[in-house]
């Protein structure tokens, strides 16, 4: 007799009575087994052909963008993603797709000339096989969309093991791909550490995005194995605030970036440094754009800030501030759900885990720094380094601070969060592992360069 399989359960954050999902976890032997399906129909979908491929995605992206009504509420119900975010999400999804159908039809090498004497040699790049993805819920399409179809563009099969608390935003994308796609080129593996771990120990290829801890085990894992990894992990990202800025706008981007979609962003502030003479003018704007941020349903399409996706991360929220000089928050809303105000700290000590640690919710600590290279130094002295956005009206000055912050993205007088998806994305430090995700970059991830050399036969060769 064997022990039952664990349940996954996915609730609604808005009313945890409201359950999605609760089906048994597959386990481990049967991850492995979903790999080895996608080993099996790995060759025939990189025979079919550029024109097939790029076909395929096109038709996933008309089937995503034919069902964005559904889609879109689909995330709100299961992640707690505001109404006009989880639209935006979805749009974004279809573009995504539609940007990597073209990819098929890109050069895939080069040719150049021997040293010396007859013969070609050629540059090439080919598919690793099965790739592996695991996801978190926070993006339940767009994150598995800008890992899965570059993979499939350049001929790889995928398994994608998301959230558990997006199960069933992933099992509603995958019917809409595997509608499209062959039998084993795109599969879903619902599941929790065990069936992630069996997916990192029997793919071709891994890319993961979560937290930090066990972003780190996925890379050792993928390195112990010798298959390329990526990894985008955790962040702590600063807003840097010059005297010369436009004090309303910087506010207004900065409470964005801390409350939207409560602060579950990988690219959310949590950090605001004002430099120098800015730092009461903007106290008093940002303390009032976070009281005015909407808090609510995610439902409404008014909604900006809704719940946090579980008790524990509602929970961590609150215990972050406590003891901390509010500026604005700090409170949990009588409503059933797990919501949080977006909350504004200052007067932080150095040591505190507000200045250490991502908490992942709307909470961010307001910094003092007396110039530029002071609050460079604050910036850089956290282990992350995600992103960065500099609110200034001095040109000289930000491309001065560029090449200074230690994070992979730069955003000038615009929220920190926001991802250019033909762009490459990533960090610095503990914020990613391995080459960057999205844009033509994706594409070399998931492929690998082979050389050829190709020598006449025969007499005088």
């Amino acid at each position: 007799m064997t022990d039952a399989l664990p349940l996954l359960t996915s609730r609604n954050p808005a009313d945890p009575t409201d359950v999605l999902v609760r089906i048994p976890a597959p386990g481990a032997f049967a991850a492995v087994d979903t790999v080895e399906r996608a080993r099996a129909a790995q060759p025939g979908w990189l025979r079919a052909g550029a024109a097939a491929r790029s076909a395929a995605l096109g038709a996933v992206a008309a089937g995503i963008e034919a069902a964005a009504d559904e889609l879109a509420a689909l995330a709100v119900r299961e992640v707690g993603k505001p109404l006009a975010e989880a639209r935006a999400e979805v749009a974004r999804t279809v573009a995504i797709w539609r940007y990597y159908a073209q990819a098929p039809f890109d050069p895939t090498g080069a040719v150049h000339e021997t040293a010396a004497g007859a013969g070609l040699l050629l540059s090439r790049r080919r598919p690793h096989g099965v790739a592996g993805l695991v996801t978190p819920w926070n993006f339940p399409f767009a994150i598995p969309t800008w890992k899965a179809a570059p993979a499939l563009a350049t001929g790889n099969t995928v398994v994608l093991k998301p959230a558990p608390e997006a199960t069933a935003c992933a099992l509603r994308l995958a019917e809409i791909v595997r509608g499209v796609l062959p039998e084993g080129v795109f599969t879903v593996l619902p599941g929790g550490a065990t069936e992630g771990n069996a997916l990192v120990s029997a793919a071709d290829v891994v890319s993961f995005t979560g937290s930090t801890p066990v972003g780190q085990a996925v890379a050792r894992a993928a390195t112990a194995r010798g298959i390329p990894a990526q990894a985008e992990m955790g962040g702590l990202n600063a807003a840097l605030v010059l005297p010369d800025a436009d004090i309303e706008q910087a506010a207004a981007h900065i409470a964005a970036s801390i409350a939207g979609y409560a602060g579950q962003k990988c690219t959310a502030t949590s950090r605001v440094i004002a430099v120098g003479a800015a730092l009461d003018p903007l106290r008093e704007a940002l303390s009032e754009a976070l009281r005015a941020v909407p808090v609510g349903d995610p439902a409404d399409p008014a909604t900006v800030c809704g719940p946090l996706v579980h008790e524990h991360a509602r929970d961590q929220v609150v215990e972050a501030a406590r003891g901390l000089s509010v500026l604005a928050g700090g409170t949990v809303p009588d409503r059933i759900g797990w919501y949080a105000t977006p909350t504004l700290v200052e007067k932080v000590s150095p040591g505190h885990r507000l200045l250490r640690e991502e908490v992942f919710g709307p909470v961010a600590s307001l910094l003092a720094a007396d110039d530029l290279a002071h609050a460079i130094r604050i910036t850089n002295s956290v282990p992350y380094g995600l992103v960065t956005s500099v609110h200034t009206a001095d040109l000289n000055t930000a491309l001065h601070g560029l090449d200074l912050l230690d994070t992979g993205m730069i955003r000038i007088n615009a929220p920190s969060t926001g991802v250019d998806f033909h762009l490459p994305f990533g960090g610095s430090k503990a914020s990613s592992h391995g080459p960057r995700e999205q844009g033509a970059a994706a594409l070399d991830f998931y492929t690998s360069g082979r050389t050829y050399t190709l020598a006449p036969a025969g007499p005088g060769a």
